[in-house]
């Protein structure tokens, strides 16, 4: 497991402190950008000597306790005194839907409280603005700036006390291989570009392509055969499973507010053909390939020419010093920093 911020790093707390995070699911049953992205998060604070408690607020298909890469994971089904964690917590933290009622036991029991926003919809940052937020986490700049725009209509006491970019943390080491042959997506609903994907298949019948069932959505998989369907993989198979078969990944997402998938991929050189969101034009950078979703003709285009050996091996490159340029260390330190001064 990678320590990306040493347990004797500068500026630590005092004290081991208690962190009580509340969230609808969890690894390995549920994989997802949000979720992966929280786990790598807390990582660091448990690498530093911090008691780190997730506790779930769906049911799943875990019934007792379990520990998740150093975290301890509490489903809805195995305890119901949730509030007796949140009373002994030093810090409180919530995303998505959890957040309204992880704020209300904030405010009841006067605990600091963390909100991660993984995306610019009305109710993420509604739901900041009416928690009395100690801390909003964005993961990228521009949604700090959509959220800017947001808060300006409220009264600054309904504003986050402060805010904290945290680029979705990939730990480039634990996703690196030799990348395979196959043109892949990663979640093949709709909205992710399922559609893309299947298009390009019956067009491009000499090629391989890769289905990775996603985490939630209606899936796309049509029965052709040069598609190969995978089931939902696990965070930690994702380099064995996914990446060390994939030439080119696709990300024609309608919506990214940064796009995890495509900075897993560019660890392993693996150029990212996407559609051009905000979020993934700043993850990718100029090692991105951009093509709207609905040009079709315009992705095949672009990899028929990733085709070729010279113009991969560019692709490849670019790819790689982005991969080394989202280095998450310094952002982790800084957010291990903040938090731990939150309990001080």
């Amino acid at each position: 497991m990678a320590t990306a911020v040493p347990a004797s790093a500068p500026g630590g707390a005092a004290k081991p402190l208690q962190i009580v995070a509340r969230v609808h699911a969890m690894p390995p049953e549920h994989n997802a950008g949000a979720e992966h992205m929280l786990v790598s998060m807390v990582r660091p604070l448990v690498d530093r000597g911090h008691d780190v408690q997730v506790w779930l607020s769906r049911y799943g298909k875990a019934h007792e306790e379990y520990e998740y890469r150093g975290i301890r994971v509490v489903p809805l089904e195995s305890r119901l005194d949730f509030t007796t964690a949140v009373r002994r917590a030093d810090v409180l933290l919530a995303h998505l839907e959890t957040v309204p009622s992880t704020a209300s036991l904030a405010r009841g029991y006067g605990k600091r409280l963390v909100v991660v926003c993984h995306n610019t919809h009305r109710p993420t940052f509604r739901d900041v603005a009416a928690g009395g937020t100690s801390l909003a986490v964005y993961n990228s700049q521009w949604m700090e700036r959509e959220a800017e725009l947001f808060f300006a209509e409220y009264p600054k006491s309904t504003q986050p006390e402060s805010s904290l970019i945290v680029r979705p943390p990939v730990f480039a080491e634990e996703y690196r291989t030799k990348p395979g042959k196959a043109i892949t997506l990663i979640n093949c609903n709709e909205a992710k570009g399922g559609k893309v994907l299947a298009a390009l298949a019956r067009r491009m019948p000499d090629q391989q392509f890769l289905a990775v069932k996603g985490a939630y959505g209606e899936q796309i998989l049509p029965d052709l055969p040069n598609l190969e369907v995978v089931d939902h993989v696990q965070g930690e198979d994702m380099r064995e499973r996914v990446y060390a078969r994939t030439r080119v990944l696709l990300m024609p997402s309608s919506y990214e507010s940064w796009g995890r998938a495509g900075c897993e991929a560019l660890a392993s050189g693996i150029p990212v053909v996407a559609h051009p969101t905000p979020g993934l034009c700043e993850s990718l950078g100029e090692a991105g390939i951009f093509v709207d979703r609905n040009d079709v003709a315009g992705y095949e285009a672009v990899l028929r020419k990733l085709l070729t050996a010279a113009e991969y091996r560019l692709a490849s490159k670019r790819a790689k010093a982005r991969s080394a340029e989202l280095d998450p260390a310094a952002d982790l330190a800084a957010w291990c920093d903040v938090v731990e001064g939150l309990a001080r």
